[in-house]
């Protein structure tokens, strides 16, 4: 599987939020275990091996998406990113995932915040 030619980082999600740029769907695409513990407020939690046109039928095509999962060295983001690109949605990776978010001081949610594992 190649990644994609599209790409975000923390830094840019980050921006967008605190200035209002809400143009696009935050997706965390780990367990529900583990978006219940930490995820980045207003995300969605939809795993990546649930992806499908049924559990996405919801989404608006016209608003990007934008994925994470746990950090560099998970595959799930990319999985996540591919599937949703290939039921149609234009979507982005956020680079480094929780685990780069949660290094760069950003707040988080859930019943471990910041105290949860950083890998899963």
């Amino acid at each position: 599987m190649n990644k994609l030619s599209v790409e975000t980082d923390v830094a840019d999600v980050r921006f967008d939020m605190l200035h209002g740029l809400d143009d696009f769907l935050l997706i965390d695409v780990r367990s529900a275990k583990a978006y219940e513990e930490c995820h980045i407020p207003g995300a969605i939690n939809l795993p990546s091996n649930l992806i499908s046109a049924e559990t996405t039928a919801a989404f608006s095509s016209s608003k990007a998406i934008v994925v994470y999962c746990w950090g560099p060295a998970c595959n799930g983001g990319t999985k996540g990113a591919a599937r949703l690109s290939g039921l149609g949605f234009m979507v982005k990776e956020m680079l480094g995932g929780i685990e780069y978010w949660r290094r760069e001081g950003h707040p988080v949610e859930g019943t471990l915040g910041q105290s949860a594992p950083l890998v899963g």
